[in-house]
Parts: C-alpha cells; sequence; structure tokens
C-alpha cells in the first residue's frame, strides 16, 4: 500500500490524535522512562487492509504530538511519516493482524510487572481487582528478540491461551491489548499496580489464592455489568 486512502484520511488523523494524547498516560502513571514504551491503536479499512498509528522510534515524550505519529501496514511497512517507526511496530502490527479483535497495543517497561517478567514467573491470581481485569494470572511469554515479529507471534500465542490483555514477555517486560488504545493503556496501568501490590503481598507472607470459580463470576461481572451501559 502506498499513501493514506482518502476515505481513509479522517480516521487516520483522528487516530493520530488518539495515540499522541494516550502516550502521555505513559509517564503519567510512571510506566515508562526516557524514550522507552509506546502505543498504537488500529484504523480499520472495510474496504482493504488496516493500518497502525504509532509513535516514531527515539522520540521523547514531551515532543509527541498528532503530527509526529507514523502510520504502518499491518506488515510493518511505513505507509505515512518522516521518522523510522517504533522498533516494536513488527510486533504490533503481527498482533494486529492475528487477532481481529484488537484495536490497540501497548509496551511498557514498568517497574513491577518487568521485574516479574524478569523472573520469568506469571503473577498469580490473588486479588479481585485481577479476577475483574485478567480473568486469571497476568501470564508469561517465552523469550524473544527485538526488531522482526518474534515477539508478536509469543504476544498471540500466549494471550490466545488466556482471558488476560497482558502479557508479560520474559527478560523483555509488559504488552497490553484492547479493544482501542484507552483499553489497552488502562490494561498496562492495571498491570503494573497487581504487579506491584503482589510483590509487596509476597514480602509480607504467601498471598491467598482465590477460587477458580470465584474467580470466573468476578471477571463476568466486571466485564458485563459493571460500569454504565
Amino acid at each position: 500500500m502506498t499513501g493514506i486512502p482518502a476515505a481513509l484520511r479522517t480516521a487516520v488523523d483522528a487516530a493520530k490524535e488518539r495515540v499522541a494524547a494516550l502516550h502521555a498516560e505513559l509517564p503519567r502513571w510512571e510506566l515508562v522512562v526516557w524514550t522507552a514504551g509506546n502505543v498504537s491503536e488500529r484504523v480499520s479499512n472495510p474496504d482493504g487492509e488496516d493500518l497502525l498509528v504509532i509513535k516514531p522510534s527515539g522520540v521523547a515524550y514531551e515532543e509527541i504530538t498528532a503530527e509526529a505519529m507514523v502510520v504502518c501496514d499491518l506488515a510493518g511497512n511505513l505507509v505515512e511519516g518522516e521518522r523510522s517507526p517504533s522498533s516494536d511496530t513488527a510486533a504490533h502490527a503481527y498482533v494486529y493482524a492475528n487477532m481481529p479483535e484488537v484495536g490497540g497495543v501497548v509496551h511498557t517497561h514498568s517497574t513491577y510487572a518487568t521485574a516479574w517478567a524478569a523472573r520469568g514467573e506469571e503473577i498469580p491470581c490473588v486479588l479481585t481487582m485481577m479476577a475483574d481485569e485478567f480473568g486469571g494470572p497476568v501470564p508469561v511469554g517465552p523469550f524473544a528478540i527485538i526488531g522482526d515479529d518474534s515477539i508478536g507471534r509469543s504476544i498471540v500465542e500466549t494471550l490466545r491461551e488466556s482471558r488476560s490483555p497482558a502479557v508479560l514477555m520474559r527478560n523483555h517486560g509488559p504488552f497490553t491489548i484492547g479493544k482501542d488504545g484507552r483499553s489497552a493503556v488502562k490494561a498496562a496501568v492495571m498491570c503494573e499496580e497487581v504487579a506491584r501490590t503482589v510483590h509487596i503481598a509476597r514480602q509480607l507472607g504467601q498471598p491467598q489464592p482465590i477460587d477458580q470459580g470465584h474467580i470466573d463470576s468476578l471477571y463476568d461481572r466486571y466485564q458485563n455489568v459493571y460500569g454504565q451501559h
């Protein structure tokens, strides 16, 4: 694909605005340092191939604007923008290409979640908030090298076996998904919160597991009843 189809121009520009604004949430919630981390969002194309909007590689958060965003196809190729896309673009693109229900992807190196990833250990479901948000433990994906779609493949393979919108990539950090960019950012915030809380609980003693029946009930209530509809 070369250039943005005229029918997608408005949708792409709106996505750039949203994605730029969502990047500000990552340092606000202390999920990133320096230029690390990224948010992307799918732009659906009913008449052809979907696109994704993501930040350029190595750009400081205070320099992120809608105009700075880049657009790629779902093979990770640059479609629009003057800078190189994030080094995680191939992973994001693979997720979108293979999980059509996903509309947003986030990657951070948030401290506590990344500490669990460094140990290669899932975060056990010992909090009702975890049952609500993740429907069980936050799983660990295998070690994968950045730069191609290896990380994306591992994300997809791991999350297809889980209700969790977050995965801890071993020795790397968390990736989260959502119906849109905002949902994926929320999952990243909640992943760091439960990683920190369960870590502290383990310093005090052995956290108590939640019965699977209660996890299922809590997840169903939160996903289908809680909030405004």
